[in-house]
């Protein structure tokens, strides 16, 4: 690969905080070829979203209107190495999207009926669905090195390296890119528990401004806030005073407080520093919804309101601090595939405003 001078312009620009030593330690990152500015349309704008459509195979950009102005991944039958598969988790990092191939379960797609379609990589493709990098191997499950077992969500790190939810392996890691080490790791490679460095299923992993680590720990019920340090150690946990089942995201809010995505209770609920619920919203209890659509992402968006990925709704709506929907996207409780418009999706799983909550840790 040759450097790549766009790439870090494109990531101070991103992330214009960025102090000169870190950035120069993204070494595999700004070793990337350059790149056409975009695949055409109004690409990587703010306001737009990016969405994980996880069935139909892709991941869409769409303007507020709905159009698809960007995708990677030809949706649908085509579970190859050059697409994705079962894509949980998209960030924009400048103009680069870093993405969680997933694989999707037996049964979950036609052409997936009988031992299911394992993806297994991190992976991140330049404007022009080019991979310039990745983490795993497509197709094989393991935790050994280069190795990955049902990735679920990514998240690019001030530092440079990339902070991967490896589910099937019970553990949240920290990769550099400059040479695929893992440098820090929470739980216990292969072991679900809810013991010290023990992690059952987790769903999504960030770096807060206190220098500490989110992990939303799916079937332990709970998010819990760990010191990113080896060893680490618990420091906070949320469960909404036990009431989440199925913690499927979580992240901190700027007032301080926690937004958890309770996904078998179909629920996003916010919690204050003591775990009392202060806002919630139920996604199963509009008209014509799925009586379990297990939402999976929920972020809140600059003006107050909440972006929700309401997976089996297959849709992602906007609410605000009120309980309405200002805005929604894909048609409630039935899947489809649409490759200009997100009128029809299967399953998303993520969605991202860009320029606003992009999933991209800030530079504190």
């Amino acid at each position: 690969m040759t450097n790549s001078p766009a790439l870090m312009r494109t990531l101070r620009r991103a992330l214009p905080d960025f102090p000169a030593a870190i950035l120069a330690a993204a070494t595999a990152l700004a070793a990337l070829p350059a790149t056409p500015a975009n695949a055409g349309g109004q690409f990587n704008m703010p306001g737009n979203l990016l969405i994980t459509d996880q069935f139909n195979n892709r991941v869409i950009e769409i303007d507020p209107a709905g159009t698809i102005v960007w995708s990677f991944g030809s949706g649908l039958g085509n579970t190859s190495a050059g697409a994705i598969v079962g894509v949980n988790d998209a960030e924009r990092v400048g103009v680069y999207t870093l993405m969680a191939g997933t694989g999707t379960p037996a049964g979950a797609t036609k052409n997936c009926k009988k031992s299911g379609c394992p993806d297994n990589r991190v992976i991140l493709v330049d404007p022009g669905d080019h991979i310039v990098w990745q983490y795993g191997q497509f197709g094989v499950t393991g935790f050994g090195p280069n190795q990955l077992n049902t990735p679920v969500q990514n998240t690019f790190l001030p530092n440079g390296n990339v902070l991967i939810t490896d589910q099937g392996n019970s553990r949240i890691i920290e990769v550099r890119p400059a040479d695929n080490a893992i440098v820090w790791q929470y739980g216990q490679s292969g072991v679900a528990g809810s013991g010290p460095n023990q992690l059952n299923n987790p769903n999504s992993a960030e770096l807060l401004a206190n220098g500490h680590i989110l992990i939303a720990d799916e079937n332990n019920n709970r998010a819990i806030e760990v010191t990113h340090a080896m060893p680490s150690v618990i420091v906070a946990s949320f469960s909404a005073q036990g009431s989440v089942s199925g913690m499927a995201f979580a992240s901190r809010l700027p007032n301080g407080n926690t937004l958890l995505t309770d996904a078998n209770n179909s629920r996003v609920v916010e919690v204050d520093g003591s775990d009392r619920p202060v806002w919630q919203y139920l996604t199963n209890l509009r008209p014509g919804s799925n009586p379990t659509p297990q939402p999976t992402r929920a972020v809140r968006l600059a003006n107050g309101n909440t972006l929700i990925s309401d997976q089996f709704n297959n849709q992602v709506i906007e609410v605000n601090a009120a309980l309405e929907i200002v805005a929604s996207y894909g048609t409630i409780n039935s899947s489809g595939f649409n490759p200009k418009t997100a009128t029809q999706m299967n399953a998303p799983y993520s969605a991202y405003k860009i320029g606003d909550y992009t999933g991209i840790t800030p530079p504190f």
